[in-house]
């Protein structure tokens, strides 16, 4: 059986192409590294801050084109920002304004510091660098509500939907939500999805979601895994993602490097060991 077409690669980070430790494995980052040099087009699509996400891929040792906050930004591979978005404030401070359970961590994403309603270690250890920092806030007293997403973060998931629903019976038709975790809600524009950012590239390097393979572990991801050429869900995934999403296949998770050795093992004359 002839091996598929394809020359786009779409790799989420967190639960995809990063390990449990926050880390691109040796392993992974040769793997990638070889595709780069047989040209594939890497896109990597991260509801990470672009600060943060650079952070990360800057130890791929090659550019890669970049979306951030879910969509919200997108880089190029010599980092220019090619496009932005961010949230309307007001919309921003109504939610804030809400009744939210002090259990919950929220954080407003702006474009060089992380505002937060409290210190959150569990979250803190997601960056190894702290390129993009924290800085706790009180939310009634600020002057400025704009932002580039919206994240809420609590070990209770329940705790999470019940305040998904709260922001949504106001706030439906100007905002959109996923869970890139079950232990973490976020908040974006209407208008802003990985999907949407990614076929904008597509478009400028001359390409469809046909010609791509799109990896991920999140509901942030189900967009652009329902639409490439070939969806690939990452066997540390949620059940209710994989349930919803059974039609696509699961490989191993990110701790046994399944991105990377999955492609080693579908693409058309790509032949890699380490």
């Amino acid at each position: 059986m002839l091996k598929p077409k394809f020359k786009v690669i779409i790799s989420d980070l967190d639960g995809t192409l990063l390990n449990s430790d926050h880390t691109i494995s040796a392993y992974t980052k040769s793997v990638f590294q070889e595709l780069h040099k047989q040209n594939y087009l890497i896109i990597v699509a991260t509801g990470r801050h672009h600060m943060d996400a650079m952070a990360i891929i800057n130890g791929l040792d090659f550019p890669v084109y970049l979306v951030t906050s879910n969509g919200a930004r997108i880089h190029s591979p010599q980092k220019e920002l090619l496009f932005s978005f961010d949230m309307d404030g007001n919309s921003v401070k109504s939610v804030l304004s809400l009744d939210i359970d002090p259990e919950i961590t929220t954080v407003l994403f702006k474009e060089t510091v992380w505002q937060t309603s409290k210190t959150n270690k569990k979250l803190n250890a997601f960056q190894k660098d702290m390129a993009y920092p924290p800085q706790v806030v009180d939310f009634a007293a600020l002057d400025d509500y704009s932002a580039i997403k919206i994240f809420f973060t609590h070990d209770d998931h329940h705790k999470l939907v019940d305040l998904k629903e709260k922001i949504l019976m106001n706030h439906s038709e100007e905002f959109h939500h996923a869970f890139s975790l079950p232990i973490c809600l976020e908040f974006m524009d209407k208008s802003v999805d990985k999907s949407v950012a990614i076929s904008k590239i597509l478009e400028m390097e001359g390409y469809t979601f046909e010609d791509a393979i799109s990896f991920g572990d999140g509901f942030n991801d189900e967009r652009m895994l329902n639409a490439a050429g070939l969806g690939i869900i990452m066997g540390n995934a949620p059940e209710n993602l994989k349930d919803k999403l059974s039609h696509l296949k699961v490989i191993s998770t990110n701790n046994e490097d399944g991105v990377a050795r999955y492609l080693t093992a579908i693409l058309d004359g790509f032949d890699f060991t380490l």
